[in-house]
């Protein structure tokens, strides 16, 4: 019923987009009439990201055109830190951001700064990992099996941490840990990855004043910005910490940590970050809207085509100082299809980083109610609410709408090609349960309490702090 509510509708929002472009629930079909794409009614952009690898679409749809080819003129500035970046957007300073992908979603409902924040283009899969100290690390490793060469046995749970944190805290010592921000899919993904090991990281409480995200924690998990996260653990203010790249291998570049597991092993193929713009600006400025929208779907098309042959070019781009400004070595660790855990331990991880292959630049609902079940589960939703109310949250944040006249214009006008989006024929914006989980542990996004229900620690059905 869940599912089915939503098709209907998803099919009705696409009957007229923004730009006038008409799409039926059987997208990018030969019977469409191609629509010209009007003008450009704001023309100069200011654009913020964060300094990680994954704002790379921006990046490169500026150094390679795509955003002057739609007659967009912009400007990308780095951003202090997540908080400021959502602010600016919100404010006007800036037109549009490379976002977490809870940031719009938390927004929405009112967790932190209420705003009508949208995403019409999710930027990319992966592109995380947990890193922990060397001294952790040794700690760790005795309760690691090991191959046959000697090397650790991966994905490593975090049933090897247990014993280390159970150690910690009967010395009466705190265990700390950072992750980036209390909506990030870090803060997710170290949740679920110490959750799966039975390590209890903490409730929040919002009803009662408590953000904290501690109660009954066994693992104290704060906010430090990305690039600062090598340094406050080399510090010894945290253990380890989960964050995008290259932060991760810049710990093992400066001979600090190791990273133990990647967001790949933890949640295959996962969404990551989003493209946000305020639901203002979309509806201010349509035909700009679908023009970056275009943009970004080109970059993201060229950072994966031939098989990632222009992932070199791409990590030069980024070592700028203006972009991520980390050594060429140390993004292209992980964004050429490698990736180094302990030092000189480095495999082959192809997807580390994915931008257009498995439809990653589709915003998909499912994704959308993911993060929700997560915020439930872990008390930043503080009541329990139906299926519907999920889908209807998503629907509001994730706009496959705008991406889909995006993508249909990229075709009309040989841009693209329609194989390039074959995948997204008829598609209702609910991914396949998903069943690559280190917990083993499936989500099916039609049914998000039955989801919550699955895990042994979390809120479920009827639980409130």
């Amino acid at each position: 019923m869940f599912q089915a509510t939503l098709k209907n509708e998803y099919k009705k929002l696409c009957l007229t987009v923004l730009t006038g472009l008409c799409l039926s629930g059987s997208l990018l079909t030969s019977s469409l009439q191609a629509t010209e794409l009007g003008y450009p009614e704001k023309e100069e952009l200011k654009f913020g990201f964060i300094k990680l690898t994954d704002m790379a679409p921006i990046a490169i749809a500026y150094e390679k055109g795509f955003f002057e080819d739609e007659g967009l003129y912009v400007t990308i500035e780095s951003q202090a830190n997540w908080k400021v970046l959502l602010d600016g957007v919100i404010d006007g300073r800036l037109d549009g951001a490379h976002m977490l992908a809870g940031q719009p979603i938390a927004a929405t409902i009112g967790y932190g700064t209420k705003a009508e924040i949208i995403t019409p283009f999710s930027m990319d899969l992966n592109g995380n990992a947990i890193t922990v100290s060397n001294e952790i690390w040794k700690q760790m490793k005795v309760n690691i099996p090991k191959q046959a060469d000697g090397r650790p046995v991966h994905p490593i749970k975090a049933d090897a941490l247990k014993p280390v944190v159970e150690k910690y805290l009967d010395e009466g010592k705190p265990f700390n840990m950072g992750m980036v921000f209390p909506v990030s899919t870090h803060n997710y993904e170290l949740r679920y990855w110490l959750a799966a090991g039975d390590i209890h990281p903490g409730f929040y409480a919002p009803h009662k004043g408590d953000t904290s995200g501690k109660i009954n924690a066994q693992v104290l998990l704060s906010v430090t910005p990305p690039p600062q996260m090598p340094a406050t653990m080399e510090a010894g203010t945290i253990y380890g910490y989960c964050v995008g790249e290259p932060w991760n291998q810049q710990a093992v570049f400066k001979g600090i940590g190791v990273p133990v597991v990647t967001d790949y092993e933890i949640w295959k193929n996962n969404p990551e970050k989003v493209f946000g713009i305020t639901k203002a600006f979309a509806e201010k400025y349509p035909n700009t809207t679908i023009r970056l929208t275009r943009a970004l779907i080109r970059a993201a098309k060229w950072l994966d085509e031939n098989n990632n042959a222009n992932r070199p070019e791409a990590v030069k781009i980024l070592s700028q100082s203006n972009y991520v400004g980390a050594d060429y070595d140390v993004i292209a660790n992980s964004m050429t299809g490698t990736f180094e855990y302990e030092k000189g331990d480095v495999r082959s991880v192809p997807d580390f980083n994915v931008f257009f292959r498995y439809n990653a630049t589709y915003p998909y609902y499912s994704d959308a109610i993911w993060y929700l079940t997560q915020m439930r589960r872990w008390g930043q939703i503080s009541d329990d609410m139906p299926d519907s109310w999920y889908k209807d949250i998503a629907a509001k944040v994730y706009r496959p709408d705008i991406y889909m006249a995006a993508a249909q214009s990229l075709v009309d006008d040989k841009i693209l090609s329609k194989s390039d989006f074959s995948d997204l024929v008829g598609e209702d914006g609910f991914r396949a349960p998903q069943k690559h989980f280190i917990d083993n542990i499936v989500y099916d996004g039609t049914h998000p309490n039955a989801y919550i229900n699955k895990f042994k620690i979390g809120l479920k059905t009827g639980d409130k702090l």
